[in-house]
């Protein structure tokens, strides 16, 4: 019999036990695959919005909010000439419920700038000007409100047309009510404001030169600050309060998995102590007696990380599809984050495994011979 066969015969000595404790550990690595998934999938899906746009560099207020708060058009006329500025788009993008979709992104963008060359046409066509009672649906938010070209849209208090579906080359987009910023502020009252500034930089700009440009245009806007896009959202302080808030609940499961598995493992050394007693009795090492239990806590980490990974794997993917958020993100299920999922696993499995492990080394040849 080898040392690998007495932690496994160990584990499923008791296999009602065992696989009660696999679920705990397995729920707490399931909401760390996908609270941490999503949340990073998040970050993924509007700095992909900006590479299809060919946004280099994002200007904005985003603060404690998921949408930044609106600032005077004029901002935008301040930097529009900066050396090293190939071109500007003034956008007004709020998350916002659209008729049955409780939220969905609503992507106002300056009539004739190049936040709109991305879209790809599906079917129907472009507004005809900034002022058509129009919006373009990317194909994912066409899916979600049930819309097809031709069909009316509730847009806050106004009825407009849907007069194109397009597919913009990334999820933020494809899931988007797309319509001119005129119209758009002319409906909610936001007249000469925007919230968002795309900006294309001059071809050849490095990461270096960017960072630069951004600090010229903190410079002439002091109520907005630019960040290079993708990092616009990284640090955001909503962001990182969503980031915090799942790597924080994620934790918590987890240590009621710690629990669970440090109970389980006291239960075996108390109900093999004759076992254990015996082992010693025989030859075998203290630090031999240690590694098994240690080994048997380890396994049920593993295992409970792999379960775990597949249960949240399975949770994500339907949470994705729910209306509410369908079309608004990508989770960012990488090969990285289940490794690290498991890795956590082990670690609370061994971690677990200590205080039983140093109690079954205490145990001595004599306890054998105790009822």
């Amino acid at each position: 019999m080898t040392f690998t066969t007495i932690i496994v015969r160990g584990l499923l000595r008791r296999p009602v036990r065992t696989g009660l404790t696999l679920v705990g550990i397995s729920i707490g690595i399931a909401a760390v695959v996908a609270l941490v998934g999503i949340a990073q999938g998040f970050e993924k899906s509007w700095e992909n919005g900006m590479k299809v746009r060919q946004t280099d560099i994002v200007v904005n207020t985003l603060g404690s909010s998921l949408a930044p708060k609106p600032f005077p058009m004029e901002v935008r006329d301040r930097i529009k000439d900066l050396p090293g500025i190939a071109a500007t788009c003034g956008l007004f993008v709020e998350l916002t419920s659209v008729e049955d979709s409780s939220m969905m992104v609503v992507s106002a963008r300056e009539w004739g700038g190049f936040s709109w060359q991305n879209l790809k046409m599906l079917s129907g066509r472009m507004p005809n000007d900034g002022t058509e009672r129009a919006v373009v649906l990317g194909q994912n938010a066409a899916e979600t409100l049930k819309k097809k070209v031709g069909d009316p849209i509730q847009l806050d208090v106004e009825e407009l047309t849907v007069v194109g579906i397009a597919d913009g080359g990334a999820l933020v987009e494809n899931g988007s009510v797309i319509l001119s910023l005129q119209l758009y502020q002319q409906l909610t009252g936001n007249e000469g404001k925007i919230n968002i500034i795309d900006v294309r930089a001059t071809p050849g700009i490095d990461k270096p030169g960017l960072e630069q440009l951004c600090g010229k245009i903190d410079a002439l806007v002091p109520e907005a600050r630019a960040l290079i896009a993708g990092d616009h959202i990284a640090n955001s302080e909503a962001f990182r309060f969503i980031r915090a808030m799942s790597w924080g609940t994620s934790l918590l499961a987890v240590i009621v998995g710690v629990l669970g598995v440090m109970n389980t493992m006291l239960m075996t050394v108390f109900e093999r102590k004759q076992e254990i007693s015996i082992l010693l009795a025989i030859g075998w090492k203290r630090s031999r007696i240690t590694l098994m239990i240690l080994g048997e806590s380890a396994m049920l980490g593993l295992m409970g990380g792999i379960v775990g990974v597949l249960i949240g794997v399975i949770g994500v993917k339907i949470t994705e599809r729910l209306p509410s958020i369908h079309g608004l993100l990508e989770p960012d299920l990488s090969a990285r984050l289940f490794v690290i999922s498991v890795l956590i696993s082990i670690v609370v499995g061994v971690f677990s495994g200590l205080y039983p492990a140093w109690r079954s080394s205490r145990l001595t040849p004599s306890a054998a011979l105790q009822g």
